[in-house]
C-alpha cells in the first residue's frame, strides 16, 4: 500500500534532519580526531620540557590568523564572554592537558580526559536546566571505561601534579563547552570570527603564564616547525572553527562525547607509528567507547511508543 502524500513528505522531511545531522557530527568529529595527534606531536617532533609553548603555538597564531581572514571584533559584553570562553576552552584547556601529556603517559592522560562527557552531562543539568539523563551517564561511564581498557596499561605511571592537571583540564572544557551553549554565537560572528576570537583570547592568556613558567621559548628546528605548524593550523584553527560550528548546531552532550575519538586516534597512532599494539583487551576496550560514540547521538530510549514526555507530547 502507498503512504498518503503527508506521511511520504514528512518521512523524507525526517531523513532529510538525519542526514543533516549526520554531516554535522562528522564535520565536528574532525576536531577531537585531529586533537588525537597531540600526544604523538609533543613526543616526537616538539622540543621536550615546553608544554606551555606548545600550547600557545597552537592558540594565537591560528586565533591571529583568523581575526585577520574575518576582520570582526566582539562587541559590548561579548568582550568579556569571548575572554572567558576563550580561557577555558582554549588557554587554560591547553596548558593542563599539555603538562599532563608531559607528565603522565599518554593513556593516563587520554582517559582523565575522557571524563568531560561525564562533566557536561551533570552541567547541563546545573547550567543548561536540562532534564538528568541515565542514559547520557550510563554511555559516558562507558565511553571512559572503553578507553581506559585501550590506553592504559598495567605499568601506568599515576604522578599526581599530572593527574590533577588532567581531570582540571576536563573540567575546564566541560565548562567551556557549557557555556558556550548556553551563550550561544553573535549574529555578527562567523564560526571562523568567533573560534578566532577565543583562539586569540587564550594565546594571549598563555603569553605571561608560559615566560614565568618555562622563561625563553625553545629552539625551533625543521621537525619543531612542522609540528607547531600542525598544532595550530589543523589542531587548532581548522579544529576549532568546527568544533564551535558544532556546538551551536548539535545537542551539548552529543558534541561532548565526540571528544573520546581523541584517545582512539592517539591509541591508532600508537600502534601504527610507535609500534604499541593493541591486544584483545585493548579492542574490546576500543568498540566500548565506539558504542559511546555513537550512543550519545542518539535519544534516549522511551518507555512505551505511547508514552507522554513531561513537556506533555508523545515521545
Amino acid at each position: 500500500m502507498n503512504s498518503p502524500p503527508a506521511q511520504r513528505v514528512s518521512e523524507g522531511a525526517s531523513r532529510g534532519a538525519s542526514d543533516g545531522n549526520l554531516s554535522r557530527v562528522a564535520l565536528t568529529a574532525i576536531a577531537p580526531m585531529s586533537w588525537g595527534t597531540t600526544y604523538v606531536v609533543i613526543t616526537e617532533l616538539l622540543p621536550s620540557g615546553h608544554p606551555l609553548f606548545a600550547a600557545v603555538m597552537r592558540a594565537l597564531p591560528a586565533g591571529l590568523i583568523a581575526l585577520a581572514i574575518t576582520r570582526v571584533l566582539p562587541r559590548g559584553g561579548w568582550w568579556w564572554k569571548a575572554a572567558v570562553l576563550g580561557v577555558l576552552n582554549i588557554g587554560l584547556l591547553n596548558a593542563l592537558l599539555f603538562i599532563a601529556a608531559e607528565r603522565l603517559p599518554g593513556g593516563v592522560a587520554a582517559t582523565l580526559a575522557a571524563a568531560q562527557p561525564l562533566i557536561v552531562a551533570m552541567l547541563a543539568v546545573l547550567v543548561l536546566h536540562e532534564q538528568p539523563s541515565p542514559w547520557r551517564l550510563a554511555w559516558g561511564v562507558a565511553g571512559v571505561a572503553g578507553v581506559g581498557l585501550v590506553v592504559i596499561g598495567p605499568a601506568a605511571a599515576l604522578d599526581p601534579t599530572g593527574i590533577v592537571a588532567g581531570l582540571a583540564g576536563a573540567a575546564s572544557m566541560a565548562l567551556g563547552l557549557t557555556l558556550t551553549k548556553r551563550w550561544g554565537r553573535p549574529a555578527e560572528a562567523t564560526p571562523t570570527a568567533f573560534a578566532g576570537w577565543q583562539l586569540a583570547a587564550g594565546g594571549l592568556f598563555l603569553v605571561p603564564v608560559t615566560y614565568l613558567v618555562e622563561g625563553p621559548p625553545p629552539t625551533i628546528d625543521l621537525t619543531a616547525a612542522l609540528g607547531y605548524l600542525w598544532l595550530g593550523l589543523v589542531g587548532g584553527l581548522i579544529a576549532y572553527v568546527l568544533w564551535f560550528r558544532g556546538i551551536g548546531t548539535l545537542p551539548v552532550t552529543s558534541v561532548a562525547v565526540l571528544v573520546l575519538l581523541s584517545p582512539l586516534v592517539a591509541a591508532v597512532l600508537g600502534a601504527l607509528l610507535l609500534g604499541q599494539t593493541l591486544g584483545p583487551i585493548q579492542l574490546v576496550g576500543f568498540g566500548l567507547a565506539l558504542a559511546a560514540i555513537v550512543a550519545g547521538q542518539l535519544p534516549a530510549p522511551t518507555r512505551s511508543p505511547g508514552s507522554v514526555s513531561p513537556e506533555g507530547t508523545l515521545e
